[in-house]
Parts: structure tokens; C-alpha cells; sequence
């Protein structure tokens, strides 16, 4: 497998022969998400529930990443950063995602999402923080974030044991690899608030297709959000599943001439398995 990180806030390791890769968007000054990018896989591996129970270990590391920045002398315990990891073991990929990043599986051409952005204003989330106290006003959690979670930022949790709206602990996502997965796309909320994870997939696969080449498609997913005007944070990462390229996709004859575009006919067909 094949990975590239882009600027700082992500990092790509493989352990044991497996791989794990991850991106993390600070907020509120760097310790955060500085803290959180060296010490978060070390806490995965420590933690008594690895590597039997690889999802009770990721949740377990999110909260104990979040405690040591509470508990830390040197960090700042108002830094946050929200975090998104992606293990592949075997032919397995497991996606915990606790904030705004994105995971997005490219099948075939086809985007499927394998995380859910956790802004305020996302009906679950917005329920959740409710039902713990919290409010949304104009998007911000407690008028102040805006995400829903987050490691860090204790000038939002209050005091250590307390139960608070903004919580560290990831939502998880696991699937089998199949032949029809390609890649990985996994960025921060700068790439996906200029850019469809449809449109993100399909411009890899083509420039996949013509070069191969992961690290080069993850500087052309960042320099295309810049050319989108993005005005947040940017980190892209790609990761293959296959040394080859992506092959051709037979596009399917009709009697009648069509007007939809490829993209639009896997869109529609995303819509179509959502609801199935």
C-alpha cells in the first residue's frame, strides 16, 4: 500500500505489517494536535485491548490523549484538534473519526464516506449536545466551536470527570476490502468544504490512472482546494490499495444518447445504495 501525507498534521506509519495513518486539525494554538500526532499510536498499541479488541483500544487512546492534555504542566489545556484514523489490518480497514474529517473509500469510481462530519448543527450531534447540557448557536457548540468533537479544549469541557457536550471519543466505521476498493482518501475540513467526496475520488482516480503516483495526487487535491478559495486548514492524504493504477471503467452502451457524466452515474448510484 501506498500513502503520502500533506503539511504536518497527518502522519503514515505501518506496524507490525499493517498500516495506520491518520490527519488532525488543530484549533486554538499548536500543542494539541502536535501532542496528539506523536503520542496517539503509541496509545493504541499500549492500551490492554490491542490488538484483540482494535476498536476498545482507538477509543480508549482518543480519551487518554484527550486526559494527558488535561493533566499536562507544558501543554496548553485550552489547544484542541479534532482526529481521524484509518487502520488497515489484513483486508480490514477500521476509520475512527472524532471532529470534521473526512474518510472516503473510492470504489471502483464510485465515493463512499466512511465517516460522518461532526459539526453542531448535524441533527445527531446537535440532539446529543442538547441532551448533555450544551446548545448550538449559529453552528458553534456552546457558542464557541465548531466542531461537536474534539481532543483537548478544556476551556469547553470544564473540569476533568465532568460530563461535557464536546467529547473525544470517535465514531468508528469498519469494512472488508474487496477488489472493486481502490483508494483512501482521508483530509481535513479545508479539502471537503471546497470539494464533493465525488469529485475528490474522481479526480484521484484520473490523475491515479495517468501517473500512479499517491503523493502527487494529494498536492493536486490541496492546490485544487486552493484554487477553490479554500479558507481553512488543508491536509490530504491518499493511500492505494494496489500497486497498478486504476483500470479503464467499461462505460456501458445505450440505445438512447445520454446526458450524464460518469461522475453524475456513480452519484446517482451512492444516492441509490444509501437508500437501498
Amino acid at each position: 500500500m501506498n500513502g503520502v501525507s500533506w503539511f504536518l498534521s497527518a502522519v503514515i506509519i505501518r506496524f507490525v505489517g499493517e498500516f495506520f495513518c491518520g490527519v488532525f486539525d488543530g484549533h486554538g494554538g499548536t500543542d494539541a494536535v502536535c501532542f496528539v500526532r506523536k503520542n496517539l499510536l503509541k496509545f493504541i498499541i499500549e492500551d490492554g485491548h490491542f490488538p484483540n479488541s482494535m476498536e476498545k483500544a482507538i477509543r480508549s487512546a482518543f480519551v487518554k490523549a484527550d486526559h494527558a492534555i488535561a493533566d499536562s504542566h507544558s501543554l496548553d489545556r485550552n489547544s484542541g484538534t479534532t482526529a481521524l484514523t484509518a487502520l488497515i489490518f489484513g483486508r480490514t480497514l477500521l476509520v475512527a473519526n472524532a471532529g470534521d474529517c473526512r474518510a472516503v473509500l473510492g470504489k471502483r469510481g464510485r465515493a463512499v464516506e466512511l465517516s460522518k462530519d461532526h459539526k453542531p448543527n448535524c441533527k445527531s450531534e446537535k440532539l446529543r449536545i442538547e441532551n448533555l447540557g450544551g446548545i448550538v448557536f449559529d453552528g458553534y457548540l456552546n457558542g464557541q466551536l465548531s466542531v461537536a468533537r474534539a481532543i483537548g479544549d478544556w476551556h469547553v469541557k470544564g473540569s476533568k470527570g465532568s460530563i461535557s457536550p464536546l467529547t473525544p471519543e470517535p465514531e468508528f466505521q469498519e469494512v472488508r476490502l474487496t477488489e472493486e476498493d481502490e483508494f483512501l482518501i482521508i483530509g481535513c475540513d479545508g479539502l471537503w468544504d471546497v470539494m464533493t467526496s465525488q469529485c475528490a475520488v474522481s479526480m484521484v482516480r484520473k490523475e491515479l490512472m495517468a501517473h500512479n503516483d499517491p503523493e502527487r495526487c494529494s498536492r493536486e487535491l490541496v492546490q485544487e482546494a486552493l484554487r477553490r478559495d479554500t479558507c481553512d486548514n488543508l491536509t490530504a492524504v491518499v493511500v492505494c490499495f494496489s500497486a497498478d493504477p486504476p483500470p479503464q471503467i467499461e462505460i456501458p452502451r445505450f440505445r438512447v444518447r445520454r446526458s450524464i457524466s460518469m461522475e453524475g452515474l456513480h452519484m446517482l448510484k451512492g444516492a441509490l445504495d444509501s437508500n437501498a
